[in-house]
């Protein structure tokens, strides 16, 4: 498989909800043997590429779907979760909504990352700008600890297998 076919595919993984850069960097790294800065680069474009999409748009295409027959159900489900997400970051952060974006972007668990930042972001009515700052700098955060991952305990386990 050629180098820019590997890129590629880590670059789609990066914009895929849920996986995300989370788990496009550990894939071009233990799968595909790609090189660290390079890796990040793609990555984090991939990721931030949806992010002014879902912020501008996906409110408004998620409350439109949410009446409809067949789109109800999974519609309802992105909004609460958007909601969920916003009022805890709200409750949580005070004054330092910004920041706490940031880190709930950036700590990789489950159901964190740039799509549910920006959604929650969207839902609360913040700022784009630093609301994008917030989201960049925590993508870069979650890919770091991913890298480090990876490097470490990911590493060791491949060895093995």
């Amino acid at each position: 498989m050629s180098t820019t076919l590997k890129y590629l595919i880590v670059f789609f993984i990066s914009m895929v909800p849920l996986v995300e850069l989370r788990g496009a960097v550990p894939i071009a790294f233990l799968s595909f043997g790609l090189p660290v800065l390079p890796t990040y680069v793609v990555c984090i474009i991939g990721n931030m590429l949806p992010v002014p999409v879902i912020f501008f748009f996906a409110r408004k295409v998620l409350e439109w779907g949410a009446d409809k027959k067949y789109t109800k159900k999974f519609f309802t489900f992105c909004l609460e979760k958007g909601h969920k997400g916003g009022e805890k970051l709200q409750e949580k952060a005070g004054k330092g909504l910004y920041f706490a974006l940031f880190l709930f972007v950036g700590i990789p668990l489950p159901g964190t990352g740039a799509w549910t930042g920006t959604l929650a972001a969207s839902l609360l009515d913040m700022d784009f700008k630093k609301s994008v700052v917030a989201v960049i700098a925590g993508v870069v955060l979650a890919g770091v600890l991913m890298g480090l991952g990876s490097a470490g305990l990911l590493g060791a386990l491949n060895r093995f297998f």
